[in-house]
């Protein structure tokens, strides 16, 4: 079971999307990190300066009470509630009173030094609860304010979640961005896959015109990486071609080099006459018989898996309807063919030879009627063979016990019809040549239907 596609397309697509995705996650994680950093930093930084302010407009009067009108410059010190407020409380004994900021209505505990100490500069920093439930980051100073070694402690405090609604507003708005950003990048991604990958299509269309036989090689301009590709497909074309011509040349001289031989044989035999002549006559001819079909045989797995043949069904079936039908005018053939085109992925010679030695096989023992009927076969992965000939008689037929003694070479199951009961035999090895199939069956009429599955082009 496959669970990665085989698109080369898809894959690389797949891949860049997936990078791009990680990426935008890392870019995102990274800056909203340093964004908080930042944002951190710069909020401690702001508390910082508002307590040293504090500390700075603060003092103590001379009966011992706190003094000062703190100003930090900030109007949510003003308003009630608003998380963000300072005070100022006694430390030490000899100090009364208290300033506290007008937004602090109410009193917000601190922790004790036990649990979150003073450091060495007698400053500390710690989360509390504020009055409106937000949480507060509290910076708390302890300071000497006079020769009197008095000491008060200074605190403010700020809203953290207003910093942390500003930290996931960021967060929010750099999410759409980056979205938007790394839509943009795979879409450009996949064009330029797309564009980069256009060469290997034009490279599918030229061997698809090349199996078709519209073109002989694979012409065009092709990128550097593609180009040796082309060239070593386009050689090895033509060594596909140079290897049938050579086969088809030798077939042709062994042809030649033995029809004379036989002729000659032919000849004698009859000349002789005779129980001998005869016998001599028809073990020539019966050479002779099984020489051409042999010939043709090489022939045919000659060019079998090099370059594709096109062979239209249409016009040969319908010249061999024609011509079997002026050779047997009593006998009534029906054809039926598919609107589309078929085309056979073979020479014109050969399926003329199948299509031959069925029609005359047909016409010899049938009583008045034969059909050929062609259709398309649907495409099923475990099913290649995509072209269905179908020839039917309404002769006595074949039983099935004899269905596989009728496609030996040379028997004959009924001797009084003329013949060497190489026909169905011949026809059997050409559709093996070819990768196909033939079925002998009951037809519909009554007698033999014969069917031979063989690949099309598209």
């Amino acid at each position: 079971m496959r669970f990665w596609p085989r698109s080369l397309t898809f894959r690389v697509i797949a891949f860049s999307t997936i990078w791009a995705v990680l990426a935008q996650i890392v870019v995102f994680t990274l800056i909203t990190t340093l964004y908080r950093q930042a944002s951190e930093r710069g909020f401690d930084s702001l508390l910082s300066a508002h307590l040293f302010n504090l500390i700075g407009s603060v003092g103590v009067s001379e009966s011992g009470a706190l003094t000062g009108a703190p100003d930090l410059g900030d109007l949510r010190f003003s308003e009630p509630r608003s998380g963000w407020y300072w005070s100022v409380e006694p430390a030490s004994n000899g100090i009364t009173g208290g300033l506290r900021s007008s937004s602090m209505t109410g009193a917000i505990p601190s922790p004790s030094t036990s649990e979150v100490p003073f450091n060495v500069e007698f400053q500390r920093s710690y989360m509390a609860d504020g009055l409106a439930g937000e949480h507060l980051a509290v910076f708390e100073s302890e300071f000497v304010l006079d020769t009197g070694n008095q000491i008060a402690r200074f605190r403010v405090m700020g809203n953290e979640s207003e910093l942390e609604q500003e930290i996931a507003a960021f967060q929010r708005r750099l999410l759409v961005y980056l979205s938007i950003f790394g839509l943009g990048m795979i879409a450009i991604n996949a064009i330029a896959i797309l564009y980069g990958l256009k060469p290997l299509r034009r490279v599918r269309d030229a061997l698809a015109m090349v199996r078709e036989g519209t073109a002989q090689r694979l012409d065009g301009r092709f990128p550097a990486e593609i180009e040796p590709l082309a060239n070593e497909t386009n050689a090895l074309i033509e060594n596909n071609r140079r290897i049938v011509e050579r086969s088809r040349t030798q077939v042709g001289n062994l042809a030649h080099s033995l029809k004379t031989p036989l002729a000659v044989m032919l000849n004698e035999g009859r000349a002789l006459g005779g129980e001998k002549g005869r016998l001599f006559s028809e073990q020539a001819a019966s050479m002779q018989q099984q020489v051409e079909h042999y010939l043709q045989r090489a022939r045919v797995a000659a060019q079998r898996d090099s370059v594709v043949y096109r062979t239209p069904v249409r016009p040969i079936i319908e010249r061999l309807a024609r011509v079997m039908g002026k050779l047997n005018p009593n006998m009534a053939i029906s054809v039926s063919l598919p609107d589309e085109e078929l085309v056979f992925a073979g020479e014109r010679e050969d399926l003329e030879e199948m299509l031959g030695n069925l029609l005359e096989n047909a016409m010899k023992w049938a009583r008045s009627k034969v059909s050929i009927s062609v259709k398309s076969l649907p495409e099923v992965e475990d099913q290649p063979y995509l072209l269905e000939i179908v020839i039917e008689d309404d002769g006595p037929g074949i039983p099935e016990d004899k269905a596989r003694e009728a496609l030996k070479r040379g028997r004959r199951l009924d001797e009084s019809k003329p013949g060497t009961g190489l026909g169905l035999s011949i026809v059997t090895d050409l559709v093996n040549e070819y990768g196909g199939k033939l079925y002998l069956e009951r037809a519909d009429l009554g007698g033999l239907k014969v069917a031979i599955q063989l690949r099309k082009i598209e």
